[in-house]
C-alpha cells in the first residue's frame, strides 16, 4: 500500500447552512437551508465579544457557561415545570441574564447549535429521514457544537433522528477534489484512512510555521479496487461492528484497558520478529508508547477517530505496525506452525475418511473450532501456546462440550442430506493447524460432495492470520499430501482468492471486487471462521443465500457477556433468507439484529454543510 498525506490550512468558513437530501450517489436535491451558520457565530461573536478569530470564539466559548447567561425553564415556572413536561435544565430564553463574554461566546454558540439541529430535525422529519450528516468549518470535530447539535436532534425529535458528524470537517472539498481527481484509476485502486498517521479531536500536527498547526489525513492505497459484497441481503443496513464502542461503555471502558495491557506482547514480538536489526528495540518502544497514547485518548474521546470498535481497534494496531517498519511480525511463527501442521495433515485425513458419515461431519465442524483456537491475538490462548505444549488434539479437549452457546450443528449436517452446494465460498482466519487441519479436512469434504470452494484470504498480513500468497504456497504443499486437493486445483473447483483487507476482522463493504464477482457468479455458501470475522464483526450480517458462522470464544469477558464461559463455541447455519430473516436467529442475536431495524428509508439522509 502507498501512503498519501493531505494538509490542508486555509478553509472559508461557512456563512449558511444547506439541507440535501441524499438518497444515493447520483439521486439528491436540496430541500431547505438557513441562514444561520459560521457566518452568524463569527460576525455576532465578533460583536459581542472582543475575540476576532473564529478559533478564539470556540476557545472563549469553552471557558464560559451558558446558565450564567441563558435562563431556563426552571428559572422562569420554578417548581411548576415538571407537570409540563419538560426538563428543568433546558434553554428557555437565550441571553437572559448577567453574563461574561465567555458566558456571552458560550450562550451564542449554544444559540445556533440549537437553532441549525431543530430546523435540521424538522427538515429529517418532514422526509420521513432518520439520519442527518454534519459537516462543515463551523465543526471540525468541536466537541461542544457537535454535542449541542446532537442534543438538540435528539430532543426535538424524540430520539427518531440521529445526528452523525463527518470527520476531517472543514477540508472535505479538499479530500473531495483528490478522490475526484484520482476517478481515472477507480478500477485499479482503493482508499482507506491510516488511523496512524490521522489527526482527531483536538490532535493537530504542528509545523514549522510558528503558531501554526494543521489537520493530517493520512490515506492508504490499496492494490485492487473494493466493492460490497453482493451476497449481502441488506448492503444499505449493513454494519460490520457487532458492538459499537462509543455507545457501549462498559464494552469500551473492557477494550481499552484489554488492549493497553497487551501492548506489551506486541511489543515484544516486533522485536523479535527482527533479531539481527539495530533498531529493532527502540522502533518496537515507539509502537509500543504511540499505541498505548493513542488508547488513553480514546478513553477521553471515543469519538474522535469516527466509529470505534474492536475492529478499528485491532486495524490501528498494523498501521502502527508498518509505520515503524514491522510489515509481519508473524511471518516465521506463521512458516512453522504451517509445517507443524503439514506433517500432521496425512494422518488425520486417513482418520477422518475412516468414520461413518455422522460422526465425520461433526468431527470436520469441531477440527474447524479446535483450530481456530490457534489465535496469537487472543491473550489467554497465546499464553497457553507459550508455556505449554499446546497442540490439536489439546485445543480440542478445551472448547466446550455439546450443546454449545450458539448449536446449530444439527441444522447444518441435516442441511448436507440435501443437495450439494454449487460453490462455497470460506473466509479463513490463522495460518498453521487453524488452516492446515482445520478449513482444509473441511474444503475437502466439500469438494468430495461435488461443491467448488473459493479460499477467501487477506491481501494484507495481521497477527498470524494467512495471507492471500501464504495460501497459495500451503495448497500446494497440501496437493502432494491429498489427492482430493490436488485435482481440485488441477480442475480449477479449488481457488485461492483475496478479500482485499489486512486486518483481523472482516468488512464485507470492501471486498476485492474479483472476488465480489465470483461471489456473484456462483456462490451459494458463504462460511466465516473465526473470532475477528464471526463475532466482532459480522455475527449479525445475513446473506441471500446458505451462510455458516464457525467461532470459538477465546475471551472470558466476552464469553461471559454472551452468557457463556471461556471457550464457548458458536456454530451458527443460516438457510437461505426468509421473509421473517430473525425467526432463525437465537434469542439474544435476534434482539440486537431488530434493534437495527426499527425505522424505514435507511438508506436515505439528510446532510447539512454548516
Amino acid at each position: 500500500m502507498e501512503k498519501v498525506v493531505n494538509f490542508i490550512d486555509q478553509v472559508e468558513v461557512d456563512s449558511t447552512d444547506l439541507f440535501p437530501n441524499v438518497e444515493s450517489e447520483d439521486a439528491y436535491e436540496r430541500i431547505g437551508g438557513t441562514a444561520t451558520g459560521g457566518g452568524t457565530f463569527w460576525g455576532l461573536g465578533s460583536l459581542l465579544t472582543k475575540a476576532k478569530g473564529f478559533d478564539e470564539l470556540l476557545a472563549l466559548a469553552e471557558k464560559g457557561d451558558h446558565r450564567h447567561i441563558d435562563m431556563l425553564v426552571k428559572d422562569i415556572y420554578g417548581g411548576d415545570y415538571k407537570t409540563l413536561g419538560l426538563p428543568g435544565h433546558v434553554i428557555a430564553s437565550s441571553f437572559g441574564a448577567r453574563f461574561s463574554e465567555a458566558d456571552i461566546a458560550r450562550s451564542l454558540l449554544f444559540t445556533i447549535s440549537n437553532d441549525i439541529g431543530q430546523i435540521a430535525c424538522l427538515y429529517a422529519m418532514m422526509h420521513k429521514l432518520n439520519k442527518v450528516y454534519f459537516g462543515g468549518y463551523f465543526l471540525r470535530n468541536h466537541p461542544l457544537s457537535m454535542h449541542t447539535i446532537s442534543f438538540s436532534i435528539n430532543y426535538w425529535s424524540r430520539g427518531q433522528v440521529q445526528a452523525l458528524f463527518l470527520r476531517h470537517e472543514g477540508y472535505l472539498g479538499a479530500i473531495g477534489a483528490f478522490l475526484k481527481g484520482a476517478e481515472g484509476d477507480a478500477d485499479k485502486y482503493s482508499w482507506l484512512e491510516n488511523y496512524a498517521g490521522s489527526s482527531g479531536l483536538h490532535t493537530q500536527i504542528p509545523t514549522q510555521v510558528q503558531g501554526v498547526s494543521m489537520d493530517q489525513l493520512e490515506i492508504d492505497r490499496g492494490d485492487s479496487a473494493v466493492t460490497y459484497c453482493p451476497l449481502l441481503a441488506h448492503p444499505a443496513l449493513y454494519i460490520p461492528d457487532t458492538v459499537d464502542l462509543t455507545q457501549d461503555t462498559e464494552a469500551r471502558e473492557y477494550w481499552l484497558r484489554c488492549f493497553e495491557e497487551a501492548a506489551g506482547k506486541y511489543e515484544s514480538r516486533a522485536v523479535s520478529s527482527q533479531p539481527i536489526s539495530d533498531t529493532a528495540k527502540d522502533r518496537a518502544r515507539k509502537f509500543k508508547e504511540k499505541y498505548v497514547s493513542r488508547l488513553q485518548y480514546l478513553k477521553i474521546q471515543p469519538f474522535a477517530y469516527g466509529s470505534l470498535s474492536v475492529r478499528s481497534l485491532l486495524d490501528t494496531i498494523e498501521h502502527y505496525m508498518r509505520e515503524f517498519d514491522f510489515p509481519d511480525p508473524y511471518l516465521e511463527q506463521k512458516q512453522q506452525e504451517n509445517e507443524k501442521a503439514l506433517r500432521l495433515l496425512s494422518k488425520r485425513l486417513q482418520w477422518l475418511d475412516g468414520l461413518e458419515w455422522s460422526p465425520r461431519q461433526e468431527a470436520l465442524v469441531t477440527s474447524v473450532l479446535a483450530g481456530n483456537m490457534f489465535d496469537w491475538g487472543a491473550q489467554e490462548v497465546a499464553q497457553l501456546m507459550e508455556n505449554t505444549d499446546f497442540g490439536f488434539y489439546e485445543a480440542r479437549a478445551k472448547i466446550q462440550a455439546r450443546p454449545w452457546l450458539v448449536d446449530y450443528l444439527s441444522q447444518w449436517m441435516e442441511r448436507l442430506k440435501g443437495p450439494p452446494h454449487k460453490c462455497a465460498a470460506i473466509f479463513v482466519d490463522n495460518s498453521g493447524i487453524d488452516l492446515v487441519l482445520g478449513i482444509i479436512p473441511f474444503a475437502r469434504e466439500l469438494l468430495q460432495r461435488g461443491t467448488e470452494v473459493i479460499l477467501c484470504a487477506n491481501s494484507a498480513p495481521a497477527l498470524n492470520d494467512v495471507t492471500h500468497v501464504e495460501l497459495v504456497g500451503v495448497l500446494k504443499q497440501v496437493a502432494e499430501i491429498c489427492g482430493v486437493i490436488r485435482r481440485g486445483l488441477e480442475e480449477g473447483r479449488l481457488v485461492a482468492m483475496e478479500t482485499g483487507q489486512g486486518g483481523p476482522c472482516l468488512d464485507l463493504s470492501r471486498l476485492d471486487q474479483s472476488l465480489a464477482a465470483a461471489l456473484q457468479e456462483k456462490v451459494d455458501l458463504v462460511v466465516i471462521e473465526g473470532m475477528g470475522r464471526a463475532v466482532h464483526t459480522n455475527l449479525h450480517a445475513v446473506f441471500t443465500c446458505e451462510c455458516l458462522k464457525m467461532a470459538v470464544i477465546k475471551n472470558r469477558w466476552l464469553a461471559n457477556r454472551l452468557g457463556g464461559d471461556m471457550f464457548s463455541v458458536i456454530c451458527k447455519y443460516e438457510p437461505l433468507v426468509i421473509n421473517n430473516i430473525t425467526a432463525l436467529l437465537p434469542f439474544e442475536i435476534k434482539n440486537t439484529f431488530t434493534s437495527h431495524q426499527t425505522h424505514n428509508n435507511k438508506n436515505k439522509f439528510s446532510f447539512c454543510w454548516i
